[in-house]
């Protein structure tokens, strides 16, 4: 039973308990645990903290388990934003009303998740605009970004046909038409509550043969570790947007007077899984410390990498500049280039260095460490239908 259940029910046993159960200090309490609520939020002359627990309880009982974690990550996003990214606050949507969520389910004929409810009676998503507020990724030539999609366009959107059946799209993203959807059931190899990108088994003889790249396991999961990405700084902030790039803990490495950090991405709209084909792309900031003598100046000749894959094969890279430039580096410099690669296993590393010679002495010639990143796919799910065809076709070759 929960607190305020109990305190509920004493109030019906006797006078003394009645008494008790309306303290307005364990109400306030509870005011705070489930609705967040504050001295400032109930103001002057407002009715008793027990009152003002029912009038939300009213609203939003049925959310009670999902609402406080909810709230404060859009809150904290919200505020996030204001200062970093102003112009996506004025892409979100107001929250839905009850009524209008009961019709989509009717329109969809599947219930929604109550966590998914209860984010979108908070905000409707947003409206359709670059850049999305769900991250964006760019390449020399492709560009996605992706808007988290209000219930009706959602709505939409939902798919029916065999092997994507009772699928919710949460976002979308113009340029690409990728978008990652929400299970409403579990069939076809997905769990109930599912999030994925979905992803065509190119092997495949039958269509709708989909595998799935998994990006969350409930909407309230995703939603909440997306939001601590973007506000504690792993998703970095460029050009206004939100890049899902990922940094490793110590993904650092210093040599002298310059530093060499490198974060990274999955692209699942580049990826398959049959056949194993894997994008990533790498972003790299080559820094030189602000306090170092003018005649440390130095140029990038070329590099040098070491990658080795999931399998255990390794393979060796050298080549002139980085994409096309060779960087001059001075005291307090920033250079900041995104490259790309693809592999055939789930799992790989890189590491090398950068080889740089002194502008004031073209003979002095010094590594720069790089130091060793990973890439790592997302947990993935291959298509059931396909998968039953190569196991009966196995059998039979046996």
């Amino acid at each position: 039973m929960a607190p305020y259940d109990g305190l509920h029910s004493c109030s019906f046993v006797s006078r003394r308990l009645n008494q008790l159960s309306g303290h307005n200090p364990l109400w306030r309490s509870l005011c705070s645990r489930y609705w967040l609520l504050t001295d400032a939020d109930r103001g002057a002359g407002a009715p008793s903290w027990r009152a003002l627990f029912r009038q939300y309880y009213l609203d939003w009982g049925r959310y009670l388990r999902h609402y406080a974690v909810l709230k404060t990550s859009w809150e904290t996003l919200k505020t996030f934003l204001s200062q970093r990214c102003p112009r996506m606050i004025a892409s979100l949507k107001d929250g839905a009303k009850e009524e209008e969520l009961d019709s989509i389910e009717t329109q969809i004929g599947f219930k929604l998740p109550e966590d998914y409810r209860c984010s979108y009676r908070l905000h409707n998503g947003q409206k359709l605009v670059v850049p999305g507020l769900m991250g964006s990724m760019a390449l020399s030539n492709h560009y996605r970004s992706e808007d988290l999609l209000d219930v009706e366009t959602a709505a939409g959107g939902f798919q029916q046909r065999k092997g994507m059946r009772q699928c919710l799209p949460l976002t979308f993203c113009f340029h690409t038409g990728l978008s990652q959807y929400l299970a409403l059931e579990a069939t076809e190899g997905r769990n109930l509550s599912d999030i994925f990108y979905h992803c065509p088994d190119q092997l495949a003889q039958d269509p709708s043969a989909i595998d799935m790249f998994i990006t969350g396991t409930s909407f309230s999961d995703w939603f909440t570790t997306y939001v601590n990405n973007v506000v504690t700084g792993e998703y970095p902030i460029i050009r206004d947007q939100i890049f899902r790039y990922v940094r490793e803990q110590q993904c650092v490495a210093t040599t002298g007077d310059l530093s060499v950090t490198v974060s990274t991405a999955f692209l699942p709209e580049l990826s398959s899984v049959h056949p194993p084909h894997f994008f990533f792309t790498y972003r790299i900031r080559i820094e030189m410390s602000s306090s170092a003598s003018p005649d440390a100046a130095c140029q990038l000749d070329s590099r040098y990498w070491k990658i080795t894959k999931g399998n255990g094969e390794e393979e060796e890279v050298r080549g002139p500049g980085v994409v096309g430039e060779y960087p001059v580096m001075m005291p307090g410099k920033v250079h900041e280039y995104a490259s790309c690669t693809t592999f055939s296993t789930t799992s790989e590393h890189m590491e090398g260095h950068y080889t740089f010679h002194r502008l004031a002495n073209k003979e002095e010639v010094f590594n720069v460490l790089i130091p060793r990143f990973h890439m790592v796919c997302p947990p993935f799910r291959k298509s059931i239908s396909e998968s039953v065809i190569r196991s009966v076709s196995l059998s039979l070759d046996q």
